[in-house]
């Protein structure tokens, strides 16, 4: 999932984290700035596509065959955007991060017609606690969370080939299975991209030639957690119309 340059054998606790406190706090200002950004055109095309019926006759009218081809999509768009990290125009990256937020709107856009506006803002507060624990958490900690983040990422792409899969299945065990598992797996994720970021930002913080680009590939990072995180929740609190 994540394809950032690589820091060789340094490892999180060998970095002297009070040595480029400035610059790492503008990093990660940039970073959630872009990813503030990406929620918000997620949130207003999700809920204008709502409001039309055109759109969601476009979106879902379809049948389950057009949700794919659009979730597909921004895999390919988020698979492509990481793994030209460093050599990618950060103007190209953004303008990438942005299409991906507003294709997710497009995909989400149901939400909005199957749950009430109570429970979505129940649900966006409940991730929003949860994501901020575990970005903190990731910041800090001293521990290694590289070979958590590798597992944890296998199980991302485990549990997004059975979403796809349950599409055509639609097995309801399977699906609340894969809601509990994607919520756990994005709360872990969450941890170990923010450490990942954190060691980057030292390492790149101040090249600025480099530093954007990463800024808006970890702002996409952290987005894909959040609304993964953000629709478990949404799903498992359930209170529907």
């Amino acid at each position: 999932m994540s394809m950032f340059p690589q820091s060789g054998a340094r490892k999180p606790w060998e970095l002297d984290y009070a040595r480029d406190d400035k610059t790492i706090s503008k990093f990660f200002n940039v970073v959630y700035a872009w990813m503030a950004v990406g929620l918000a055109v997620t949130a207003a095309v999700a809920y204008f596509v709502s409001q039309s019926d055109a759109g969601l006759r476009i979106v879902y009218g379809g049948g389950r065959g057009m949700a794919v081809v659009i979730a597909l999509g921004m895999f390919a768009i988020a698979m492509g955007v990481q793994s030209a990290a460093i050599r990618i125009n950060a103007n190209v990256a953004t303008g990438l991060f942005i299409l991906y937020s507003a294709l997710m709107g497009a995909l989400l856009s149901g939400i909005f017609v199957i749950y009430k506006m109570q429970t979505i803002g129940a649900a966006f507060l409940v991730t929003g606690g949860t994501f901020a624990a575990m970005s903190v958490y990731g910041f800090v900690t001293k521990r290694d969370l590289t070979r958590i983040g590798s597992i944890l990422i296998m199980c991302f792409i485990g549990l997004f080939i059975a979403s796809l899969a349950n599409l055509f299945i639609a097995n309801n065990a399977l699906s609340w299975l894969i809601t509990y598992g994607v919520l756990a797996v994005f709360i872990g994720i969450t941890a170990y991209e923010t450490q990942k970021l954190k060691v980057l930002a030292q390492q790149y913080g101040s090249d600025p030639a480099i530093a954007p680009r990463i800024a808006i590939i970890g702002s996409l990072l952290l987005y894909i957690a959040f609304i993964n995180m953000f629709m478990s929740v949404l799903r498992i609190m359930g209170d529907r119309k």
